[in-house]
């Protein structure tokens, strides 16, 4: 880097007191009224906010959950930091465009063995204005102006996705309460079955085989219980962690048994372009690479001079006192030129990183957009098979239960064997279950689509 400067200072003292006071009075009032951006963008608020989707599903502990999740989640708040660290940053970009005024003061007492020691002391202002000739600080803005809509997309990413975890971990929730009454009642009409054996087989009736298939029965279905309780305790714990709390705290709260919920929205068959838009990880890609277009251009246009403007403006005197009166005024007026001339290629190759840098954003772009584009697929389609397979499984769940139903009135009555009823029985709690878990799949089929939507869908 070669550097020439040029220093401009007037013959007469005088005269260079006064350009020198005109021209840290100019910087003075660049500083109040250089027109430079905003400090916030005014493009921050183009941002779609997030939709309160959650409500749809009509469950107020659901909406409790998930808002309590959205101020104290952890990942949310790291989020949140990331984006004010973005902010400043773009602050300290966006100060560079104007003039900089820095305040001194020295105090010194020197002397040498000839001569007696001596006080000087100098209070004195000192101003420094780069020039954007070819837009290198502006480019430099630009892109950290993106890389601040990058991190508050990169927040409302966050936010969807806890809210989504938030959302799938309650009905998770809800669908193993459900499993765990379905066994519970299944265990206790086995039990009633096992009793009736039982005298059955005191009658002479029937052998010790039928009990003891009974009571195998009986058994097996007692042992899913302690798995689903394990499996709600897990579930609490996650749903306490998500909203920002410890795994106990919710427990209370959450062993009262609710419903799964069930949304009221209708899905859509057709979903325009545009909505993929919304969705933050694709704006976050979107901005970086606006801010990898400017990178590419700061780098570009660090290939050119340089231009600076500077001045200082003083008082010197041999007492703190004299600072006031009697002090002598020095002041200075620089203007300077730096011009790249050998470098071994640095800036050029500079210049090729960025726009190496630029082709790696937009291929991740369109990953991100092809992704969203598979997520919303499969969502609706997953959501179309759940609801076909709810009506099914709801018809042989109704189907299951008088099959129930009559083989142990007709088991009552001597009509048919055991073997009939338990393999009834197994039935009835296979259908049961199935149902129950494609009721939570649908809730959750929900859940995802909005997800692959952005979480802004309404």
């Amino acid at each position: 880097m070669f550097n020439h400067s040029e220093h401009f200072f007037l013959q007469s003292p005088r005269y260079t007191h006064l350009a020198a006071i005109f021209f840290v009075a100019t910087l003075l009032q660049g500083c109040a009224s250089a027109p430079t951006l905003p400090a916030k963008p005014v493009t921050e608020t183009t941002a779609a906010a997030l939709s309160p989707w959650w409500r749809h599903f009509n469950d107020p502990l659901l909406s409790q959950l998930t808002e309590q999740a959205l101020q104290a989640n952890t990942s949310i708040r790291s989020a949140q930091a990331a984006l004010q660290q973005s902010r400043a940053l773009r602050d300290v970009k966006s100060a560079s465009l104007l003039p900089s005024l820095t305040a001194s003061g020295s105090a010194q007492r020197a002397g040498t063995d000839a001569t007696a020691a001596s006080n000087s002391f100098r209070a004195g202002l000192d101003a420094r204005w780069e020039l954007d000739v070819f837009g290198a600080n502006q480019s430099a803005l630009n892109a950290s102006e993106a890389d601040t809509l990058a991190a508050q997309a990169s927040l409302a990413d966050a936010q969807v996705s806890v809210t989504a975890e938030v959302a799938l971990a309650y009905i998770q929730l809800r669908g193993l309460q459900a499993q765990l009454t379905i066994a519970q009642n299944n265990l206790a009409s086995q039990q009633q079955t096992l009793q009736i054996t039982e005298w059955r087989a005191q009658a002479g009736l029937i052998t010790a085989l039928e009990v003891a298939q009974a009571r195998t029965a009986a058994e097996q279905t007692q042992a899913q219980i302690p798995t689903l309780n394990a499996s709600l305790a897990k579930t609490r714990h996650s749903l306490a962690v998500l909203s920002g709390q410890r795994p106990l705290e919710l427990d209370a709260l959450l062993k009262i048994i609710q419903p799964v919920p069930q949304t009221s929205i209708k899905s859509a068959h057709q979903i325009p372009a545009q909505t993929l838009r919304q969705r933050p990880d694709v704006r976050a890609a979107e901005q970086r690479i606006s801010a990898a277009l400017a990178r590419v251009s700061a780098a570009d246009a660090a290939r050119y001079p340089s231009f600076n403007l500077g001045g200082s403006l003083g008082l010197s005197a041999l007492t703190l006192a004299g600072l006031t009166s009697g002090a002598s005024l020095a002041s200075s007026i620089l203007g300077s030129i730096s011009v790249p001339l050998l470098d071994a290629g640095v800036a050029k190759n500079q210049v090729l990183a960025q726009e190496a840098a630029l082709e790696q954003a937009r291929a991740t772009y369109q990953n991100t957009v092809l992704s969203a584009l598979k997520d919303v697929e499969d969502a609706l389609i997953t959501l179309a098979s759940d609801q076909q397979r709810q009506l099914n499984l709801q018809s042989a769940a109704d189907a299951a239960d008088n099959a129930a139903q009559m083989a142990m009135q007709r088991y009552t009555s001597g009509l048919i064997d055991f073997q009939t009823v338990l393999q009834t029985q197994r039935t009835q709690l296979s259908a049961q279950d199935n149902l129950a878990s494609v009721q939570v799949d649908i809730s959750s089929d929900h859940v995802r689509l909005v997800k692959a939507l952005g979480g802004g869908w309404p």
